[in-house]
């Protein structure tokens, strides 16, 4: 088989079938490509590969219902007739007995990069056309908090990170940027819907050679990559409001504060100097306050804030921030920090949340982008915040806070998921399962038997990105790709627009559901779309047979980034901010009409409920993994020769390892109160002391599946993190940072079974 172009969320490549590996060439025009690419190498025929339809023995004997077995049950292999009609059956019960609003959609959209097979859409089109909605959740586990609170201040999440300051400014105009949490190249170079030319290291390079200074602080140095150049100030991990709020002070303080931009682009400055200057509440939030919380001396901080003063600063505030308690403020605090500065709007300066987050943040837009698969209309209006789900399901009718609104809890009879794994992405995984076993019945599409399939009543084979034909494209990538199949799928694995095709078959909505297209004419009529649009635009593109021989096309761009707070900037009466006076909001009438003690009208510091204390005195940081996105691919090539015996690695101080008798390599224990986790350790000084890392993404792999503090020996940190929203408002996920107590481990608890296949029975 020649080699065929194809595309990942991490980048484009073109494939050669080498027995039952791959060999992968990157895009010949990306000039920094990611290594995440090896993972695909040896993963087509891996034994954690799903190839058959499965069924949950306790619920095909005893029927839908809670079940305290979910984790730990034997499963039963059966035909694709008979799981398309359990499925179907299932389904129809839930929605006559109990109506739409009893059927959890769940998907986070991560699972393939082709804009057809996007497993979100198809399972929310399928609810749609069949059963007439859905509960849904919104926002993300990445930036739920963010995308709550940046509205209420300035404008949405998608305009200040897409549409805001970008790399080529960077690399041109900034001289300092001031980034809280870093810029870490393993986030960046990872983007939804593909991205074909990973360009963060060189714009970097490009800002640090012309003079640019790079400050990133981070409990972690490695949070900004060697190109920058760059100065590392460590900080206790969730303190940086404290240190904004101490930087601010001092600026105020010295007469360094841009009164001017202050009184004409923003509201509340005078409510929040209040509250630096103690006059609120007798607390004054300086230096010296805030060195006894964020670890920073004061005489740094005052330092730190002198050297912003009359440079063309941007102010940088990663997802990581807003992933813990409180995770508002931090975010809120960098707007303001900016518009102390005198910033939004120059060339260069201002704010960029979640610049190097993603790879889509930072860069041009297409003039035309690859439309969406449409999804329909869902007629439930019932909904969750994404990172409530074991909330939803353990507290079944109660009431929640949520961005100004008091909300209850649905009663959720069947949960449907494709194309995620939250046993990856949330917290407390012992709550979870609890949580999972209150359902009636979870059917699952996977490809390869991940702890959420393993915890499936009906596991539904799909298809990986390798063995479907689909187009790779996002807004911000000029190459968009023709994603020829690999590989023929393995064993009985359907792709999730045949199964759900079948299944709408069988309760009498297929032509709903398919629009009597196949994949090909869905590809067809959607490039279709593209391709009109672009025509009025003046630019002429191939036709769909043309594209799907050649491979790639590069689209036309406009780079607008920007260009809302220039205009705010130029003007703020003609082109006011969509706020409620049209300024940057430092104080929020509106939130504080919520009435929040934990997020008041103006950006405060508040202490976690968690610290470190004797029986837990580290800090854990459970970042995203540089070997795999989120938990994908675990067992692939790249991700699993960093693992050590097997296990994920954990970064832990020498000092903190030498009180404890740890050396490098050995096998440790991190542990508290809801679990422990097993990890082999490295040893460096790129981390402080007090402070542990260990990425997310190890599948989940626990000794005792049933254990209510349970131990994973594979290296999974969320089963140590809390399942708590970071505020009434947001709402979102906090399971950024928590508290371990870590020993060295010297038992036996056997090898890694993540990825060995389940003991099946056959009954056709």
């Amino acid at each position: 088989m020649p080699p065929v172009t194809h595309s990942s969320h991490w980048g484009a490549f073109t494939a050669t079938p080498a027995g039952d590996e791959l060999h992968i060439t990157p895009f010949a025009g990306d000039p920094d490509p990611s290594p995440l690419l090896d993972n695909f190498t040896d993963v087509l025929r891996h034994p954690a590969r799903v190839t058959r339809p499965m069924v949950r023995k306790g619920w095909l004997e005893q029927g839908p219902g809670p079940d305290a077995r979910r984790g730990a049950d034997e499963y039963i292999a059966i035909s694709w007739a008979q799981a398309l009609d359990l499925a179907a059956n299932e389904l129809q019960r839930v929605a006559d007995s109990f109506g739409p609003q009893a059927v959890f959609g769940g998907s986070y959209g991560w699972s393939s990069a082709g804009r057809f097979h996007h497993a979100q859409s198809q399972v929310h089109r399928f609810l749609n056309t069949t059963i007439g909605g859905y509960v849904r959740s919104v926002w993300s586990y990445s930036s739920a908090a963010a995308s709550v609170i940046l509205p209420h201040i300035a404008a949405s999440q998608d305009e200040i990170s897409r549409r805001g300051v970008s790399w080529r400014e960077i690399a041109e105009h900034s001289e300092i940027v001031l980034s809280f949490g870093g810029l870490a190249l393993k986030n960046s170079q990872v983007a939804s819907g593909g991205m074909s030319e990973h360009t963060e290291r060189g714009y970097m390079r490009q800002a640090a050679e012309r003079g640019a200074q790079f400050i990133s602080i981070s409990p972690l140095r490695h949070d900004l990559p060697d190109e920058a150049a760059g100065e590392w100030i460590p900080v206790r991990p969730g303190t940086d409001a404290a240190l904004m709020l101490a930087l601010l002070h001092t600026l105020w303080r010295h007469g360094l504060s841009d009164e001017d931009f202050l009184a004409r682009y923003c509201t509340g400055w005078p409510t929040l100097v209040a509250s630096l200057n103690g006059t609120q509440d007798g607390t004054v939030r300086d230096a010296a306050w805030a060195e006894a919380i964020c670890g920073v001396p004061a005489a740094h901080i005052v330092a730190l804030a002198q050297r912003l003063h009359g440079k063309r600063v941007v102010v940088t505030v990663a997802h990581s921030l807003q992933r813990a308690q409180h995770g508002e403020q931090p975010v809120w605090l960098g707007m303001v920090l900016a518009a102390a500065l005198g910033q939004p709007g120059l060339p260069g300066g201002g704010y960029a949340y979640a610049l190097g987050a993603l790879g889509h943040y930072g860069k041009a837009f297409n003039r035309v982008s690859f439309p969406s698969l449409p999804q329909g209309n869902n007629g439930v209006d019932e909904f969750i915040p994404v990172a409530r789900i074991a909330d939803m399901l353990l507290n079944t009718g109660a009431p929640f806070d949520f961005n100004g609104q008091r909300r209850r809890y649905p009663h959720i009879k069947l949960a449907w998921w494709a194309g995620g794994n939250p046993f990856h992405h949330h917290q407390d995984l012992a709550r979870l399962r609890h949580a999972f076993c209150q359902l009636d019945t979870l059917i699952v599409h996977e490809h390869s038997l991940t702890a959420t399939a393993r915890h499936a009543d009906l596991i539904l084979p799909a298809t990986m990105t390798l063995e479907r034909e689909d187009v790779g494209g996002a807004p911000t990538d000029r190459h968009l790709f023709a994603m020829h199949p690999v590989a023929e799928p393995w064993g009985d694995a359907r792709d999730d627009f045949a199964i759900f095709r079948d299944i709408a078959a069988r309760l009498g909505r297929e032509e709903a559901f398919t629009e009597g297209r196949t994949v090909r004419e869905w590809l067809q009529h959607l490039y279709g779309q593209m391709q009109e649009k672009l025509a009025q635009e003046g630019v002429k593109t191939p036709d769909f047979d043309r594209f799907w021989q050649q491979g790639v096309l590069t689209l036309p761009q406009v780079d607008d980034g920007g260009r809302m707070m220039r205009r705010f900037r130029d003007d703020p009466d003609a082109h006011p901010l969509p706020t409620p006076d049209g300024k940057i909001q430092i104080y929020s009438a509106t939130i504080a009409s919520f009435n929040y003690a934990d997020c008041p009208g103006h950006p405060v510091w508040l202490t976690p409920d968690e610290q470190p204390d004797a029986q837990h005195p580290l800090w854990l940081i459970a970042n995203q993994p540089a070997t795999r996105l989120h938990s994908q691919l675990d067992y692939g090539r790249h991700s699993a020769r960093h693992k050590q015996q097997g296990k994920e690695v954990c970064m832990m101080h020498p000092t903190d390892a030498a009180a404890r008798g740890i050396t490098e390599g050995a096998m440790i224990m991190l542990h508290n109160l809801r679990g422990a986790v097993l990890a082999a350790v490295t040893l460096s000084e790129n981390i402080m002391p007090g402070v542990v890392q260990l990425p997310t993404g190890a599948w989940y792999d626990p000794v005792d599946p049933l254990a209510a503090r349970p131990l994973c020996r594979h290296g999974n940190p969320n089963v140590l993190t809390r399942d708590i929203g970071t505020s009434s408002l947001g709402q979102g996920c906090s399971g950024q940072i928590t508290v371990v107590q870590v020993s060295l481990f010297t038992g036996d608890v056997g090898e890694v079974q993540a990825f060995v296949p389940l003991n099946q029975q056959e009954r056709l």
